[in-house]
């Protein structure tokens, strides 16, 4: 997954001449949720405590929600809900083997932030930035799989943009990027192994932090 040498660190979703802005996007826990069918909630688990709050070794309370996609469709579509939760300064990492669906899920986040610019893996930058149409929060899309992590390496990508105001999602980022906030939003995404056609994923989704503590509910 080298890019080459040449290749910009990170860059700006063009402004294509006559696009219309976007639907600004809900609010998380917004009532209309998207049809059940796109995500078929497979299991869910109980929030998990760790230490007491602000005590030595205090880990942030999870909670857990697991879904069962069957189909790059129903994956988007699940990104277009997740978006509907999202606001300025929330990470979201995404971790998963390749062809797993990471950037399809960000395709659907990008639909439903109304952001600029078609979502596509930003293996070779690195980072793309997707500006909103709607006024709402820039979408940050990462590749940290050549980044050795930290703040410092995502400062030195020189994004025109403020990452507390703005959506930040990252693949590859587990033990790269957690620094980068408290509360964030891990996605695993399992598929079948092997040589095979099945279209089905796995998708466990894990809320870090008081920020997520309503992740259930806003999923619908």
């Amino acid at each position: 997954m080298e890019a080459p040498h040449n290749s910009p660190a990170a860059e700006t979703a063009p402004n294509p001449a006559g696009t219309d802005p976007a639907p600004a996007p809900k609010p998380a826990g917004a009532d209309h949720a998207a049809p059940d069918s796109a995500a078929a909630p497979a299991s869910t688990a109980s929030a998990e405590h760790g230490g007491p709050a602000g005590g030595p070794g205090a880990v942030p309370e999870a909670v857990t929600v697991a879904l069962t996609v069957t189909s790059p469709e129903e994956m988007q579509e699940l990104g277009r809900r997740l978006a509907r939760a999202l606001a300025p300064g929330d990470l979201v990492m995404l971790t998963g083997e390749l062809g797993a669906g990471k950037t399809t899920l960000t395709r659907g986040l990008g639909e439903g932030l109304g952001v600029r610019g078609a979502v596509t893996s930003p293996t070779f930058v690195i980072a793309r930035v997707h500006p909103s149409l709607s006024g709402g929060p820039a979408l940050v899309h990462v590749d940290a799989y050549r980044l050795g992590g930290g703040l410092d390496e995502m400062e030195d990508l020189d994004l025109d943009v403020s990452l507390p105001e703005s959506v930040v999602v990252v693949e590859w980022g587990d033990g790269k990027v957690e620094e980068l906030s408290d509360d964030r939003l891990r996605v695993l995404i399992d598929r079948a192994t092997g040589d095979t056609d099945d279209e089905r994923r796995e998708v466990t989704l894990v809320g870090i932090g008081a920020r997520w503590a309503g992740l259930r509910e806003a999923l619908g």
